[in-house]
């Protein structure tokens, strides 16, 4: 059984790769034999993970075409910002951030505000917003946020090619650094719900064009 299930994570993860790469798109269909074969496993462990990935919403499953990546919805984004930013407040707010902590998230920063084109700075986004909530000891829902968070990217790789709307949320990171770094929990947890609301309202106004 245990073998069964490390062949279902391993292409999970093969698949969410792909996914936050770009290499497989909103509505395009996943290929059961070229996973397969990528991979040089059976399609078994395949449907597992293509299930699993269902349940969690990432993708879904369409009749005559098979497992496809959902299009892109306002109520779902909706639903996906608000949980994660719950999510994330509830990391912060229970998690002892370190000296070396405060140092990652600063390095991050520097990462997102270099980053040369749209995906790699979603990419660098995302490492950040993970480094926040690392410590957490919930691992259920650090699984559930790196689950919502692969949703989320296509949200942002399909809106998020404006650089003013950047510069405002790395001025968000940085505030929410320098809030953590003066033991001031609340205000980071402010600061990082903003951040979030901040990415919804925009997506909210290009979804509704």
């Amino acid at each position: 059984m245990a073998k069964k299930l490390n062949l279902r994570d391993q292409v999970r993860d093969y698949l969410l790769r792909e996914m936050t790469t770009g290499a497989l798109d909103l509505g395009k269909t996943i290929n059961l034999a070229a996973v397969s074969r990528a991979l040089n496993l059976s399609v078994t462990p395949i449907r597992e993970a293509l299930a699993q990935l269902q349940q969690a919403r990432i993708i879904e499953a369409v009749p005559n075409r098979g497992f496809i990546i959902a299009e892109l919805d306002v109520t779902e984004a909706e639903d996906l910002y608000g949980l994660v930013a719950s999510l994330e407040v509830m990391a912060i707010e229970n998690r002892e951030f370190s000296a070396d902590d405060i140092s990652d998230l600063k390095q991050q920063q520097e990462v997102f505000e270099n980053a040369a084109d749209a995906i790699t700075r979603i990419q660098a986004d995302m490492e950040f917003h993970r480094l926040l909530t690392q410590g957490f000891a919930n691992e259920l829902a650090l699984q559930l946020l790196n689950d919502l968070k692969t949703r989320i990217f296509f949200y942002e790789r399909a809106f998020m090619q404006d650089d003013w709307f950047y510069n405002k949320s790395n001025n968000q990171h940085e505030s929410i650094i320098s809030a953590i770094e003066d033991d001031n929990v609340p205000t980071a947890s402010l600061l990082l719900k903003m951040n979030w609301m901040l990415i919804l309202n925009y997506i909210q106004k290009k979804l509704a064009e």
